[in-house]
């Protein structure tokens, strides 16, 4: 049965994370509901040079689905970023799936009416990337001013999982009592706090190793890092 997760991007640096997240849970069949913040909307714009039309949602602008949109100008930027030459689906080269990529589905920031508003929508998780102080604050204290603070109080409510990803140095003393409000509520807060143990040689494998701590938290297989203890 494929997983439905739930990925909202917002406005902090490190957007790559999301953007590879993606296109790993496609690649291991996962259905994914999408939302992006008008912040997010300029960090990727910013960091990655990928234009995202807020209100005309086209997936290709943010995960190629061919060789063809993975070489496009668009995309230099992120091949050159994260140190992969050789694209296969997805913005960046995905290893493992196999099977039936699983499908996206786009819902506007301001969309109180989309499924994920409402705790009788079921999904498997939900996971805010990278998660701005903002929306951060927002979520710990339940103050819902769009549909990625809803669906992740949704998430807290159903006792259902909700990964924070903040990406954000130094802290200060209100992140880190926000941080702690939201783990107390049920959240998990998975800083973009990259380990090196696993082997690194290019960017791409500190990308990797977040994103393969996002999935073991979902239950989605990965294999994009080498764990501790593994041969």
């Amino acid at each position: 049965m494929k997983r439905n997760i739930v990925l909202a991007i917002t406005g902090a640096s490190g957007v790559v994370y999301a953007v590879r997240l993606l296109d790993v849970l496609v690649a291991a069949e996962c259905d994914v509901q999408i939302t992006i913040s008008t912040a997010g909307q300029a960090v990727l714009r910013q960091e990655l040079g990928i234009d995202v039309d807020l209100e005309e949602f086209q997936l290709d602008s943010l995960l190629p689905t061919s060789k063809e949109l993975a070489t496009a100008d668009r995309f230099k930027r992120l091949r050159a970023l994260v140190g992969v030459d050789n694209w296969q689906t997805g913005a960046i080269a995905s290893r493992g799936g196999g099977g039936e990529p699983g499908t996206v589905r786009y819902h506007h920031y301001q969309d109180f009416f989309a499924a994920i508003a409402s705790g009788s929508a079921l999904t498997d998780g939900m996971v805010v990337c990278p998660c701005s102080g903002g929306t951060l604050s927002a979520i710990a204290h339940g103050a819902s001013g769009n549909l990625i603070h809803r669906a992740a109080d949704v998430h807290l409510k159903e006792r259902r999982k909700l990964i924070l990803v903040p990406r954000e140095t130094p802290l200060s003393v209100v992140q880190l009592d926000n941080m702690r409000r939201a783990a107390e509520a049920g959240a998990v807060v998975l800083p973009a706090m990259p380990g090196f143990y696993q082997g690194v040689h290019t960017i791409c494998d500190l990308i990797d190793f977040v994103v393969a701590r996002i999935c073991d938290q979902l239950g989605v297989k990965q294999s994009l890092m080498k764990r501790w203890g593994e041969e």
